[in-house]
């Protein structure tokens, strides 16, 4: 089985790689850096020549950023039909949990038209929703300052580490197509303003926080559960605070 990682330049796409490699599988990882364009379509069809499975872990800009619309739909078009043509058996891609209920942000509406897209496709495939990677949060936090603070609401996440991520996403690439979605995630919900604290104690920042249920976040008002994954969702087993311990003590 040949499988080609698309978006293998960064941190997830090289984490996959990675861990297929251990795995012992047939893996090629192709970005922008390795002469394939997935939004141009440039060197897309020679990259899929013989492969059996694509892991889509493209992404653009940020959270905020409204020109992620125009590149996951022209990518996921390009990337769709070249799948088709190459008779790929099993189409991964790496979407968001909550995306759904986020779509009022131009980011996580993109995403959604992306998901579309593959479910629209009829080709065999699994869609993965993960929860936020730990390594994200200094910047997800950034997204909620507020003069000298940070206005956060007491919504429940449960993010995971992105090594842990590329562990059950390389499992799930094994299995049969669910043609459906699954969702990944860390192991305990904790709360937003609880992570902020726990990241400004670790980094010595003597900034506050201000728990507020009104606060935007990804620029929507937010229930205390909107941001958790579904209760069947594939869970991993190291805490932020564990990571975060260990990432302090590597730094």
């Amino acid at each position: 089985m040949k499988i080609l990682v698309v978006g293998a330049s960064g941190m997830m796409g090289s984490k996959i790689v990675r861990e297929l490699e251990r795995a012992g599988q047939t893996v090629s990882g192709v970005s922008t850096s390795t002469g394939v364009d997935a939004y141009s379509g440039q060197g897309l069809r020679a990259a899929l020549v013989d492969a059996d499975v694509l892991i889509d872990v493209t992404n653009y800009g940020s959270f905020g950023d409204s020109n992620a619309l125009g590149f996951f739909k022209q990518a996921g078009k390009n990337l769709l039909a070249a799948a088709k043509d190459a008779g790929i058996g099993h189409y991964l891609a790496l979407s968001v949990v909550a995306t759904d209920r986020l779509v009022e942000n131009d980011y996580f509406r993109a995403k959604m038209v992306q998901e579309n897209l593959i479910r629209a496709s009829g080709l065999p495939h699994t869609i993965i929703r993960s929860a936020q990677f730990f390594e994200f949060f200094n910047g997800i936090i950034d997204l909620a300052a507020d003069g000298n603070g940070f206005r956060l609401p007491p919504s429940l996440v449960r993010p995971i580490a992105a090594d842990e991520a590329s562990t059950l996403i390389s499992r799930i690439m094994i299995g049969t197509p669910r043609n459906d979605i699954i969702e990944i995630a860390g192991p305990d919900p904790v709360q937003l303003d609880q992570l902020a604290r726990e990241i400004l104690t670790a980094t010595e920042d003597p900034r506050s926080i201000a728990i507020d249920p009104t606060a935007p976040f990804f620029g929507v008002e937010l229930a205390e559960t909107t941001l958790l994954p579904r209760a069947d969702a594939l869970a991993g087993t190291l805490t932020f605070h564990d990571w975060l311990s260990r990432s302090m003590m590597a730094a």
